[in-house]
């Protein structure tokens, strides 16, 4: 049964501070020559820290939008818990699962569709649904593989704005 409301689109934004402030720590990790924490989660070069701001709580789940320019994998890793990375690392265990993955082989025409695992898409996106009935903001740790760039990428996701 679909939920009755209106449609709202909401693109992921990267959070450009956030993922630097995270760069800096593995950088201060690295000039000390310490360890990371037990479970800590240190940013990856070739990782961004993107946000989806939620304009109400109650949304449902409704489609995926990908687009990327050329060839490469993305994926996108949701944070499950409110995280002030200025005052506490990311730690593994709050990392969600499934993650997202979106790609076109090098192979593949250049406007060949955009390949994904449907069900754990559709799992994620029902899961991210659900997170912000309680949230106004979520974070995610989008990683750009196999020749994907941050530049040739748009990302959003559809919901349904419950009445």
């Amino acid at each position: 049964m679909e939920a009755k409301g209106t449609r709202t689109r909401l693109d992921f934004q990267e959070d450009v501070k956030l993922s630097e402030m995270m760069r800096l720590r593995v950088s201060a990790l690295q000039r000390s020559g310490q360890k990371r924490q037990d479970g800590e989660r240190l940013l990856l070069p070739h990782e961004a820290v993107y946000r989806l701001d939620f304009p109400s709580q109650e949304l449902s789940f409704g489609h995926w939008f990908f687009s990327l320019l050329g060839h490469g994998r993305v994926t996108v890793t949701g944070i499950s818990q409110h995280w002030t990375p200025d005052l506490t690392p990311l730690m593994t265990r709050q990392l969600l699962e499934p993650i997202g993955t979106f790609w076109r082989n090098a192979s593949d025409p250049d406007d060949s569709p955009l390949k994904c695992l449907e069900a754990d898409m559709q799992e994620f996106g029902e899961r991210i649904a659900e997170l912000a009935k309680v949230r106004k903001v979520m974070y995610f740790l989008l990683a750009f593989k196999d020749g994907a760039d941050a530049k040739n990428l748009s990302c959003s996701i559809e919901f349904t704005v419950e009445k």
